[in-house]
């Protein structure tokens, strides 16, 4: 059975057991307002703890609030050249600090069968990207039984439909699949090589506006827009996740996106007068 080990446990979060659920506990350790509905989707980022981590967990909390997932799909960006199709970890399973987490095998088989030419089976693509991995932690803490089905998605103008696809393929398993799509928002600065407003504050401003952008068609579920909206723009680096995620959620009933949180990394910590910069967001996608 193939083991996907973790490639940035104690880089962008702690390796050791008892620190990584500390650190967990933390994140998760926060106060939301009250969801009405189900929620079959959500958007997280991937970055570094320290700067993602409490977004990033009040998605799993939200989750953790209703009837809990027994599969999740996660939509993950992609920072790595050569993965230019949908791609599936279809076997085995991943490891995290806080132990193994199964791959949803019976969902990937009919997934690669159903969508033959438009889902390929190719852990490669995981084999070095963090945008799923920094995730599994929270999952296995929260979700101990569940399992999961890792899938990098490029973003091509169709990922919308691709998602909602995949949410008809999954109605036919005899579990709650829900889809969660990793991505940061606008990167700013000299850095990412990307400055339209200049430095310092008005940049900032700048940027929170450009994520704003997205995150409006994030609440108004206009996931069509979603990968255009950042192609132009350059506010995601997993539109296409976001948009599969997105198309997913409205698959299985979805007609509203909830922003829990916003910030970026000079607000999670600063460091001087703004220069480089990310945004953040967690969104979840409800049935009213």
């Amino acid at each position: 059975m193939p083991i996907r080990h973790p490639t940035v446990a104690g880089m962008f979060y702690p390796q050791g057991e008892r620190t990584c659920r500390q650190e967990v506990e933390a994140y998760l350790d926060v106060e939301l307002e009250a969801v009405e509905g189900t929620i079959w989707g959500g958007v997280v980022p991937h970055a570094g703890w320290d700067f993602s981590g409490p977004t990033a967990g009040r998605v799993f909390s939200a989750l953790d609030t209703g009837t809990p997932p027994e599969t999740f799909l996660l939509l993950g960006a992609i920072h790595r050249g050569g993965v230019n199709a949908p791609s599936l970890y279809g076997s085995g399973e991943w490891e995290t600090p806080l132990g193994t987490l199964p791959v949803d095998e019976e969902l990937a088989r009919r997934l690669l069968e159903e969508l033959e030419g438009e889902v390929v089976d190719k852990p490669q693509a995981h084999a070095s990207e963090h945008s799923i991995e920094v995730q599994l932690p929270f999952i296995k803490y929260l979700f101990p039984e569940a399992s999961i089905l890792p899938l990098a998605i490029p973003p091509f103008s169709q990922a919308h439909d691709l998602g909602r696809r995949i949410a008809e393929v999954a109605k036919g398993v005899e579990r709650r699949v829900v889809a969660i799509g990793s991505s940061d928002l606008t990167h700013y600065g000299p850095r990412y090589g990307f400055t339209p407003a200049g430095m310092g504050t008005s940049g900032l401003e700048w940027m929170k506006e450009n994520d704003r952008r997205l995150l409006r068609l994030a609440r108004e579920m206009r996931a069509s827009e979603v990968v255009e909206e950042a192609q132009t723009h350059h506010n995601a680096c997993g539109a296409g996740a976001i948009a599969a995620t997105m198309g997913y959620a409205l698959g299985r009933g979805a007609d509203e996106g909830v922003v829990l949180h916003y910030t970026t990394s000079h607000e999670a910590r600063p460091m001087g007068q703004p220069r480089d910069a990310v945004g953040y967001g967690a969104v979840i996608f409800i049935e009213t």
